[in-house]
């Protein structure tokens, strides 16, 4: 495919006999010739010229392509009805309703774009067709209309079921022909000309033609004798397979007959800074596939209606650079700040009207600039009347002159940008929304559809009217990822997404015949269909069902009714609130309580009721994967879906009112598109430091002196504008990685964040760190150690504080200071406390001593000021004897202070109960983590009675928060308590305390044990999420009760501070309770530096690396020059190489080996014939194709480079990737320097001598190609493969492979590549037993094939062995998490972490 290629439907005629159409939807072929050669004898045999008249029409609409008949009972139409079915090339389907039928004919016409026929009798009979022929008429769509009628002397004179035909449908046909009874007397090519006229009518107006038909006694087949000379002049159409008439359309739209107003146009287009394309109704996939390749080229900002087949795509990369789909315009538009931002110079419109009326309000309100609409019809669709340029011709047709004439930008403009970060942000809250709903809601049904779509590239969308096609363009999910392999990498590359074929009858937008339409969309489209309808659409259409069990040429059906018991539309509506509620239920809703799982069942239908978010998951999944037609029923109620659309308005205005203010904050000129992103990173560097704690922390087991030494790390990032913030990293004993560990990491990051762009929407915290450590670093998020990402975000955040010039919770909160008063802030809170700028700090007690020593210090603290106590149990007391503190408390305190208690998970359930069962008088504020993990916590909540928190099962959760939260809504556990530097920072802790707060509970920050740099940062952001919970409750009708307690106690542990005047916390004048001053904590923040006595070390720059030559030899023929590069201190004496693939260099390695090298010595090596290695032969009359540079001459020029660059006593551990790999095995077996490896997506080679021999040929090949091609063209084709489908979704994937570039001689890597082959390689699987080495494998998650070598592998060393249990020490697989066969570049810090452990277990 070209750039600017288009893949288009093609129509062919080959021969004169088969009509072919070959496209993704491919309905059927259709051999129109079928039984032509006796058409003569045919058409003579008919029994009477009623037949002769039906016959010739049915075989007229044949030949044009038309097969499709829908057929209604009825004696009047008898003849066209059997005519009809007895065609060998038809396809029949019939109902006893004319209703449902039409809509049928219309559905099957819309899927397939080919007209469909309808028979019915006459009277009315006809009039039933009127809904469908209104709805065809305003969609255009093609339909034939055929109707039955008496003949003119039965007219207007009493006769049974005659009613008045013609022009029937009056301005909704595009044509009408009132055919005469047939008569012999008439010559037959009459009909054939009318016909052909018709159908031309029915296409080129695309809508609806009818053909009233009037027969006279016979209607049935019976003999009346005919004269055959009203066939006269048909011989040659009796004995060929054609039409009798050729309708022939010159193609009239092209850039030379309308040069003068399409240059225009360009020009505007050309012209635009602003420019919006708008998408609306698109029916056929050539169009949607043509939008495909428009959006690219224009790299405009998308608007797309969910008809138009873009608002639910199919993604093939995680980052489509310069496309900007705005999905979420709706919802945008809600706030003011946005819709008098956003002011586009030119719109241009594709395709036909739009859903959603703020849209089109928007719209409207962009005159009078520009406004171009282009579309197939010539009819006026312009209710704002604010089009400008009008230009009819299809899609494609413009695409093509579009791609001729528009010069396209270099990159996405800041207004393109700015949008596409803005639609991320609500489609981010909208999503958190809709998943934090512990019910079912009908948004939620349309977020699960369109990811539901995405599994399955032969499925449809029909949507229905009313309320569920404004879900579904409201909140359906905009990318379903849906990665491609092999020859579809071409599409990935040029164009990264696809469409997904979407229809709904929006020409009337009536809820009549929705499921006869998606039934004959079925089969016109020839795709499995998902129909999403209300019930009360699916009531007014129930006769439909019986149309599923003619399943003729026709895939399954899954058809999801939305059951709210009415029409929930109207209580969105401004009338739901002026209307008395019994009134509405009657007459606007239409209450009802039918059982739908009886009307299907009557209709021997398939029906699943769904009540809850796993059960419509599990019935999307099963009815999909089923080859029967099925209806979910997806129970919903009125009020509570009319209550959480407020809350998704309310919600989404708010974040876009946040996001425009945190924009206009970070503005740095009048300029208002000068925007993003704000900065970026010039520098980042860190320092160790310790602290002291005057007590152990209750974390630790030990009570050791040394204990009471914390030892951290201090982030510093600078900005480009020299603006700093101080981030805080220090693991304790509860994380799961050591100080090293975060160390090693930190190493890394500061050499990746360096100049990646800080954007402005980094504050909002739904989700947008994350998003931004996945595009900009290019890591898994979840794959950095919670207390690193906890303190980068840390430093970036206040960077950005200090950048613009405020602190961090009023940067959170999107709020400005007026210079004028730097104490007021523009927002209202209303709080009734005499400071409001403050948060209360709950204090920490460690239960040492007898129940009356606690009690009297938990006294001391009430003295104190402090409100709320946090007391850790069962440390060496029984149950019953931390009971007895609690009541000593009570007696000697009173209830003047909040308890809570702290069990970390200490007791068994039945030591839980017995100690609630003591305390549940005392009033507990909550019980946090009272039971072990095995046991069941929702039971304890129930069988206790008591409050409970979580913490630790928190911790546990290291991704998707808010699905695994869902099992946590019990109403008997009250708060969540969030340690950022346990849950992975403040962006995944704003995630779970919104969560919380939605659903009721508290959400404690807790610090652990952090220096007052984090306590000062945790204030900030404490108050911030009380700020935000006011907000909650307030959108969601909540009551809000102030603000709580927060569980940074902690700072009274600390002795001695990263700074000599460390946070100030106590109680304030005219103050009754301990809390913590916003004031004190910003100053402390602004004014904090790490010049002092506590910093141990600081490292300000990266590790240099050290690189040079070894030459080396085989002692023969062949000598290399291998390029050696080293990081680490040249002391230690264990050095770990690494090896990378092929195609790969010395420089992939390098990130890691600066994050290793403090402790270890590091060598990375490019590989013979790689990257600046060179090759060369020490005979003249040897060349190098002469030389077979196998993998053993590889691991033995390696053996020897090692042997030149190590000194005695030194060791070798091994790290080899993919080809790197199968050298490391191979060297393994050659030297008893190796004193490990590391097999990173490796294999000790093929066992089968055949399979050998195959893949040798492959990759002889594949250098063929190489050499032939080059290495560009090369580099594509080798990363299409299956293989690199995980590399491929990687934001960077376009720098790695222009990292592969980089090779010196391609000549060298095709040798390279056919001699070193695993195809030429000795087997090693027998010899993996012998070796006695530690062997660490490991492979992607995502890289099924060598998941399996590495098992097998595993297998083979333990079955081999005579030591298990020693080789289990040292030998062991581990699959890496979010990544493919690529490891080291798609999840590096994984990898590292995991070379870590293995080296320190050699150590």
């Amino acid at each position: 495919m070209h750039a600017k290629g288009i893949l288009l439907t093609l129509e062919l005629l080959i021969t004169c006999a088969y009509y072919i159409r070959t496209s993704r939807t491919c309905p059927f072929t259709s051999n129109m010739g079928f039984g032509l050669d006796k058409c003569d004898l045919s058409i003579k045999e008919c029994s009477n010229i009623n037949f002769v008249w039906a016959s010739l029409i049915v075989e007229e609409l044949v030949r044009l392509g038309v097969t499709y008949y829908c057929i209604a009972p009825g004696s009047r139409s008898s003849p066209l009805a059997i005519c009809a079915t007895r065609h060998p090339s038809t396809n029949c389907i019939s109902c006893y309703d004319e209703r449902s039928l039409a809509f049928n004919a219309l559905g099957y016409a819309r899927g397939s774009r080919t007209p469909a026929v309808v028979i019915t009798s006459s009277g009315t009979a006809v009039s039933n067709l009127y809904p469908a022929v209104v709805e065809a008429s305003q969609g255009f769509i093609p339909i034939i209309i055929l109707t039955a009628d008496r003949p003119p002397e039965l007219l207007d004179c009493g006769a049974n079921q005659a009613i008045d035909q013609v022009n029937h449908f009056g301005k909704y046909v595009r044509h009408f022909s009132n055919l005469p009874p047939p008569t012999d007397q008439i010559p037959s090519k009459t009909v054939l000309t009318t016909i052909d006229s018709l159908l031309y009518h029915c296409n080129e107006t695309t809508g609806p033609v009818h053909i009233n038909c009037q027969f006279r006694d016979p209607l049935h087949d019976s003999p009346l004798t005919w004269s055959t000379d009203c066939l006269t002049g048909l011989d040659r159409w009796l004995t060929n397979k054609e039409p009798y008439t050729k309708y022939i359309k010159p193609q009239n739209f092209s850039i030379g007959t309308n040069c003068i107003a399409m240059m225009e146009v360009m020009e505007i287009i050309n012209g635009a800074s602003k420019g919006i394309l708008v998408i609306g109704e698109v029916c056929s996939e050539t169009d949607i596939w043509g939008l495909v390749t428009l959006v690219r080229e224009l790299s405009w900002p998308v608007v797309v209606d969910v008809l138009s087949g873009l608002r639910i795509r199919r993604v093939f990369s995680s980052f489509l650079e310069n496309v900007c789909f705005v999905d979420h315009m709706d919802h945008a538009l809600l706030s003011e700040n946005f819709a008098s931002w956003c002011k586009p110079d030119v719109v241009l419109q594709i395709g036909g009207r739009i859903t959603s009326k703020r849209v089109s309000q928007f719209l409207e309100s962009c005159a009078p600039n520009p406004y171009i609409l282009a579309d197939r019809h010539p009819y006026r669709h312009d209710p704002s009347h604010v089009i400008t340029h009008r230009i009819q011709c299809t899609i494609t047709e413009f695409v093509s002159t579009l791609c001729k004439f528009y010069v396209p930008k270099k990159k996405a403009t800041r207004w393109t940008g700015l949008l596409r970060e803005l639609n991320s942000v609500i489609a981010r809250e909208i999503e958190f929304q809709i998943n934090s709903e512990t019910a079912i809601t009908e948004p939620y049904i349309a977020h699960k559809i369109g990811e539901a779509l995405g599994a399955d590239t032969d499925t449809a969308l029909f949507i229905g009217n009313s309320m569920v096609i404004r879900d579904m363009d409201m909140y359906g999910k905009g990318s379903v990822n849906c990665m491609k392999n092999g020859v579809d990498f071409a599409i990935y590359e040029q164009l990264g997404f696809c469409g997904i074929q979407v229809a709904g009858n929006r020409g009337a937008s009536g809820i009549d015949g929705l499921l006869s339409s998606a039934i004959g969309f079925s089969v016109g489209s020839n795709k499995k269909v998902l129909c999403m309808v209300g019930d009360v659409s699916f009531l007014h259409d129930t006769n439909g069902l019986s149309l599923l069990n003619q399943k003729s040429r026709r895939k399954p059906i899954t058809i999801i009714v939305v059951n709210n018991h009415g029409g929930a539309i109207f209580s969105l509506l401004p009338i739901a609130n002026k209307t008395e509620h019994d009134i509405l239920n009657k007459f606007f809703y239409t209450a009802h309580d039918i059982s739908l799982s009886h009307l299907c069942s009557a209709h021997s239908v398939k029906h699943v009721l769904v009540r809850s978010k796993p059960e419509l998951q599990n019935a999307l999944k099963h009815c999909q994967h089923e080859e029967i037609d099925s209806v979910i029923e997806v129970a919903s109620s009125i009020s509570s879906n009319a209550e959480f659309h407020c809350i998704l308005r309310q919600s989404a205005c708010q974040v876009v009112n946040q996001a425009m203010e945190i924009i206009r904050r970070g503005a740095q000129s009048d300029n208002e598109e000068s925007i993003m992103p704000i900065s970026r990173i010039l520098k980042a560097e860190y320092a160790s430091f310790r602290i002291k704690l005057s007590a152990s922390p209750t974390s630790s087991e030990m009570k050791d002196e040394k204990y009471l030494y914390r030892e951290g790390l201090i982030l510093k990032v600078t900005l480009d504008d020299e603006s700093i913030g101080f981030g805080e990293v220090m693991p304790i004993e509860i994380h799961e990685e050591s100080l090293s560990d975060a160390e090693s990491q930190i190493r890394f990051l500061i050499q990746k964040i360096k100049g990646c762009k800080i954007e402005n929407f980094l504050p909002l915290l739904n989700g947008s760190f994350s998003q931004w450590i996945w595009r900009n670093i290019g890591i898994p998020p979840s794959s950095i150690f919670p207390s690193v990402r906890c303190g980068m975000e840390m430093a970036i955040l206040n960077a950005i504080s200090a950048h613009q010039k405020t602190n961090l919770s009023d940067l959170l909160l999107g709020t400005r200071r007026p210079s004028n008063d730097t104490n007021t802030l523009e927002i209202t809170r209303d709080y009734s406390t005499k400071n409001i700028e403050c948060i209360e700090i709950c204090a920490l007690v460690d239960c040492d001593g007898s129940p009356i020593e606690v009690a009297h210090f938990v006294s001391n603290l009430v003295e104190e000021g402090f409100t709320a106590v946090k007391l850790k149990v069962a440390r060496g007391r029984t149950p019953i004897e931390d009971a007895r503190v609690i009541q000593k408390i009570r007696e000697i305190v009173g209830y003047k202070i909040d308890i809570r208690v702290d069990a970390n998970r200490r007791w068994t359930f039945a030591e839980a109960i017995q100690f609630g069962s003591i305390v549940k008088e005392y009033n507990l504020q909550y019980i946090e983590e009272p039971i072990q993990p095995k046991y069941d916590i929702i039971k304890f909540c129930e069988e206790s009675g008591l409050p409970v928190a979580l913490d630790e099962t928190i911790d546990a959760i290291k991704e998707d928060f808010i699905n695994h939260l869902q099992e946590y809504v019990h109403l008997g556990i009250v708060a969540i308590v969030i340690k950022p530097s346990r849950v992975g920072g403040f962006d995944n802790a704003a995630l779970i305390a919104n969560w919380a707060h939605i659903n009721g509970k508290m959400a404690v920050i807790s610090s652990a044990y952090e220096s007052s740099l984090s306590l000062a940062t945790y204030a900030q952001f404490s108050y911030f999420l009380q700020i935000q919970n006011q907000n909650i409750c307030k959108i969601r009708n909540m009551y809000f009760n102030g603000g709580i307690a927060h569980g940074l106690g902690t700072y009274k542990w600390i002795k001695e501070d990263i700074l000599d005047q460390g946070l100030k916390i106590c109680l304030q004048p005219n103050e009754e309770k301990v809390r913590v001053s916003m004031k004190v904590v910003r100053d402390f923040i602004e004014n904090f530096c790490w010049g002092n006595e506590r910093i141990l070390r600081k490292v300000c720059n990266s590790e240099e690396i050290r690189s040079c030559f070894v030459k080396v030899d085989d002692g023969h023929s062949l000598s290399c020059l291998v390029r050696v590069q080293e990081a680490g201190s040249c002391t230690n004496k264990n050095k770990v190489v690494f090896l990378h693939g092929f195609l790969g260099t010395s420089e992939e390695w390098i990130l890691m080996m600066k994050s290793l090298s403090p402790n270890i010595k590091t060598i990375s090596i490019d590989l013979p014939g790689h990257g600046k290695s060179q090759i060369k032969c020490n005979s003249d009359d040897t060349t190098n194709q002469q030389v077979l540079i196998s993998v053993e001459l590889i691991s033995n020029l390696l053996l020897n480079v090692i042997n030149k660059i190590s000194t005695d006593g030194e060791r070798v551990v091994l790290v080899g990737y993919s080809m790197g790999a199968r050298i490391a095995l191979q060297m393994i077996s050659n030297s008893d320097k190796i004193k490990g490896a590391v097999i990173i997506s490796g294999s000790p080679g093929l066992r089968k001598e055949s399979n050998k021999r195959i893949r040798h040929k492959v990759d002889k090949s594949r250098a063929q190609m190489l050499l032939s091609l080059g290495l560009n063209p090369f580099l594509k084709s080798w990363y299409s493969s299956k293989l690199w489908a995980s590399l491929r979704e990687h934001p960077h994937f376009d720098r790695i492979l222009q990292s592969r570039t980089h090779h010196d001689s391609t000549e060298d890597l095709a040798k390279v590549l056919c001699d070193s082959s695993i195809g030429n390689q000795r087997s090693l699987w027998e010899d993996l037993g012998t070796w006695k080495k530690p062997l660490l494998i490991i492979a992607g998650e995502k890289d099924p094939k060598f998941k399996n070598i590495s098992y097998e592998m595993y297998t083979e060393i333990m079955k081999s062995s005579n030591d298990k249990t020693e080789m289990e020490k040292f030998s062991e697989v581990v699959i890496i998490q979010h990544s493919g066969h690529a490891i080291h570049l798609e999840n590096p810090l994984s990898l590292m972490h995991a070379i870590r452990n293995f080296l320190s277990k050699l150590d």
